[in-house]
């Protein structure tokens, strides 16, 4: 029987997930979990919103409601204990932040992350909020004993844009200090600018002011990538749009008359954020390095 709690404004009702690996397709990468089915965070341009769509509820206005897999720890362990299991990458946070406020409270994301060390399961995490650095010693634990890498959310270092299209996350600035936390520990961690909104985000002084930004924080990585926008997070974000930003929505219903804007705008958009990362000269970073895959299985013998 499924048990609610309410935090705040959010009802968390309780579930007991029967899997937890998911199998993926046309991604880099084949296996992702999602502790969590729902988002507080609400951003506006999120595609997740279809995920409360097929819950039955607003997507698009916001929504009160956020499933909790309070079991996936133990039915992880399971599936990564199957002798099938190839520890092949695993990637966390594919469709809602799995350090959402409700992980405070339910810790199941930092017992997930102990799961997948347990089991020298290689794994990547992405996230927009300071909550993760809170599992800094299991997520060390996980890098020492087979891989991970970190991303950390962040279109723009504009406090007041970021507050209206993410508008209950974390600022810029507790962002990156967040990325100086965990790559001071020797983490590999580094930066989305995720997504690129056009005419809100795209200038390359955006682009230069977080690619430096990042340098500066001890990013290993950046990347991005330009709005796309379906279902859902199409209206929610031409709702967003008529009430801040009026001026532009002519222009996006031109570029947004499909999904994807023309691919001239993204190439064009991909080429700028490219030319101030080549211009701010990455370092090559030291992190935490898991040992080679004899040595893992000498542990085992």
């Amino acid at each position: 029987m499924e048990q609610v709690r309410r935090l705040g404004a959010i009802e968390c009702v309780e579930v007991a997930a029967k899997s937890v690996l998911n199998r993926v397709k046309g991604m880099p990468f084949a296996w992702s979990i999602n502790p969590y089915r729902g988002c507080w965070h609400q951003c506006v341009f999120c595609y997740a919103r279809r995920t409360h769509a097929f819950l039955e509820e607003d997507g698009v206005r916001g929504w009160g409601r956020i499933y909790v897999k309070v079991n996936a720890p133990q039915v992880l362990r399971d599936e990564l204990s199957r002798p099938r299991w190839r520890r092949e990458y695993v990637a966390l946070g594919t469709v809602t932040d799995p350090y959402q406020p409700v992980e405070g409270t339910y810790r199941i994301t930092r017992r997930i992350v102990a799961e997948l060390a347990r089991a020298r399961t290689p794994a990547g995490l992405i996230t927009r909020s300071p909550l993760i650095c809170r599992d800094a010693d299991v997520l060390e634990e996980l890098a020492r004993r087979a891989e991970l890498q970190i991303t950390i959310s962040l279109p723009t270092l504009d406090a007041d844009v970021a507050r209206k299209l993410e508008p209950t996350v974390a600022p810029p600035s507790k962002r990156l200090f967040t990325l100086q936390t965990l790559a001071s520990r020797g983490l590999c961690v580094g930066i989305s600018v995720a997504p690129i909104v056009p005419h809100l985000t795209d200038s390359r002084e955006n682009f230069r002011a977080i690619v430096r930004a990042a340098r500066d924080c001890g990013a290993s990585f950046l990347w991005s990538n330009v709005l796309y926008l379906r279902e859902e997070a199409r209206d929610s974000f031409f709702l967003f749009l008529r009430e801040h930003y009026p001026e532009y929505v002519r222009e996006y219903e031109r570029i947004y008359a499909r999904i994807h804007p023309p691919r001239e705008l993204r190439e064009r958009l991909q080429r700028r954020f490219n030319s101030e990362m080549r211009a701010a000269e990455l370092p090559r970073r030291s992190t935490i390095i898991p040992p080679a895959q004899d040595e893992q299985l000498a542990l085992f013998r």
